[in-house]
């Protein structure tokens, strides 16, 4: 051991020592730089503005006192939280069932119904309060089954909500109850444990961090929401619509500096807490589990059956009337089957510019937000030296996953709306978009570009430093094409955000960079409803496109860059 130990030593020191090192070392700092630039300061500057009053003077928390004495928006905090609390009981149970069904079952179409449930994901949070306008609101279809009560309100908003953060809950859900321990199940079997029994004292158990840490996502982005309040809320004002009209009604910047913290704080609350639930599902993973097998059940597998192809049924209809609705003249009175809102609306009506914007920002997205993220988990997980910059990084790297979009948008606008700001270039610019969707969405994609590192033994880099081979060049050699899966997954995942995102730009955005999502408020706001379900469609569309690119890319590289895997 002593004679293995001494050559590590040696690769350490010759690989802080040589040049090529210096280079990563000077990434790492750069690295830190940005992140602190680009996400620290506009976090600063809002808690900055907070405690000062439109004048610059300092006030303290008299700005908080303000708005905690006025009625109307006091009532918002408690209309957030009555909205995020109700969509989280009706998610979760939903989501759980779908997943058991998924993954307890031997019913049919379990692909099929996965792919379904994932449809609200490649959609922007308006498509399905416009939907819903469509089938419940004062000309809608079924008007009736709301029993006199208005769409508009809490009513719109929750099922809104209860769509687009659904398949959020079921990813969590299905992980955490795909990590179940076979042998648990086949302990009970023998005992002679009945299957309530077995649900109640394995299942749930098992599964309960991954219920909180649903829960927890749920009702986060349902906090953070902007789109389906702003489409479908009416007079039911929440901390985000707060947030929006205090910017860009009143250009009340300090005042909207003030809610924009009130909404921060759930949204790092429950970060905190999901967080901590992580590092104890970690400590439970046993290396000896087995996974689950389910059994043939006639009766249950039918009834999961049924119950899947229903909450499927109600997605397609979401998405089918969203689809109809652009394909039609003018909702209700002339339902002739046309394309004028394809041509009229959005060709001559200028807003197919608008698509084009969302396009070049998501290209923009990938290929700048994949290189730089999975660049930086790189640098930080499997370089050496500068071991006082990696724990801020890893930090600053996590801290996106706790701050609301509109927070961020609205740190971007003072900060980098600052005259004194020698970066107030970028202000309006397409880079800023660029920059504020690949820091909103950082989080997600550097865990996962983490786990993919932590997954390659740490002996290619130790071998390249004995051999002086630069550490960028094992990366674009080695690293990148045994992490390629991973890799992709981040662009995809990028992609999509960047095509459906609203709230991070909805406040940063210029006539000449209208974005697709921010044309769709638009057009709704001025009763457009035709364009406006045309431009989700395609944003759907593309969606779809890409994620079936996605699947045929990433057939042929990992056929190419990965046959290593199947010699093995």
């Amino acid at each position: 051991m002593t004679a293995g130990a001494t050559p590590a030593r040696n690769v350490r020191g010759h690989q802080q020592s040589h040049w090529h090192d210096r280079i990563g070392h000077l990434l790492l700092l750069l690295m830190c730089i940005g992140l602190a630039v680009f996400l620290l300061m506009p976090v600063l500057m809002i808690l900055m503005h907070s405690v000062l009053d439109a004048q610059g003077r300092y006030v303290g928390l008299r700005q908080f006192a303000e708005y905690m004495s006025t009625p109307a928006l006091r009532q918002s905090i408690g209309n957030t939280l009555f909205i995020a609390t109700s969509v989280t009981l009706l998610v979760i149970p939903a989501a759980f069932t779908f997943a058991y069904a998924l993954t307890r079952s031997m019913m049919p179409l379990k692909r099929v119904f996965r792919t379904i449930s994932l449809i609200p994901i490649l959609a922007p949070s308006l498509l399905a309060a416009i939907s819903f306008i469509q089938w419940f609101g004062t000309q809608g279809v079924l008007k009736g089954l709301l029993g006199g009560a208005s769409i508009y309100g809490p009513i719109g908003i929750i099922i809104s909500e209860c769509y687009g953060v659904f398949p959020h809950a079921l990813m969590i859900i299905i992980t955490a109850l795909t990590l179940a321990d076979g042998r648990l199940y086949e302990v009970a079997d023998s005992l002679g444990t009945g299957t309530i029994r077995k649900f109640w004292t394995i299942t749930l158990p098992g599964a309960k961090y991954g219920l909180i840490s649903a829960a927890l996502v749920v009702f986060t982005f349902t906090v953070n929401d902007f789109g389906v309040p702003k489409v479908i809320g009416g007079e039911f004002n929440v901390l985000a619509i707060d947030v929006y009209q205090q910017v860009i009604g009143q250009q009340n910047f300090n005042k909207g500096a003030v809610v924009s913290l009130l909404l921060l704080l759930p949204a790092l609350m429950a970060f905190v807490i999901d967080f901590t639930i992580r590092r104890k599902l970690q400590s439970q993973l046993s290396a000896r589990a087995v996974p689950y097998v389910p059994k043939k059940n006639r009766v249950f597998d039918a009834l999961m059956f049924v119950y899947c192809a229903i909450i499927c049924g109600l997605m397609l209809a979401v998405l089918g009337m969203a689809v109809y609705t652009s394909l039609i003249k003018l909702w209700p009175y002339n339902l002739t089957l046309s394309l004028d809102h394809y041509y009229f609306g959005l060709v001559e009506g200028e807003m197919l510019e608008s698509y084009l914007n969302s396009l070049k920002l998501a290209l923009y997205v990938v290929v700048f937000g994949t290189t730089l993220i999975f660049s930086t988990a790189y640098l930080v997980e499997k370089t050496r030296g500068m071991n006082g910059v990696r724990p801020v990084i890893r930090m600053l790297a996590l801290l996106p996953m706790g701050v609301p979009g509109l927070v961020l948008g609205l740190g971007y606008i003072m900060f980098f709306n600052d005259p004194a700001n020698p970066l107030s270039f970028l202000y309006r610019s397409m880079l800023i978009l660029v920059l504020s969707t690949i820091v909103h969405y950082f989080t997600s994609s550097y865990l996962t570009a983490v786990t993919a590192l932590k997954a390659i033994d740490n002996e290619f880099e130790a071998v390249s430093a004995s051999l002086k081979v630069p550490f960028y060049k094992t990366f674009v050699r080695v690293t990148v094409p045994v992490c390629l899966p991973a890799v992709l997954d981040i662009g995809r995942y990028l992609f999509i955000n960047a095509m459906t995102t609203i709230s991070t730009v909805v406040f940063l955005y210029s006539p000449d960079t209208t974005l697709a999502s921010v044309a769709i408020l638009n057009l709704e706001a001025e009763g457009k409803i035709g364009p406006a379900t045309a431009m989700a469609t395609l944003i759907v569309l593309t969606s779809i496109l890409v994620c079936g690119l996605y699947a045929l890319v990433t057939r042929v590289l990992l056929k190419k860059a990965q046959r290593w895997r199947s010699a093995t």
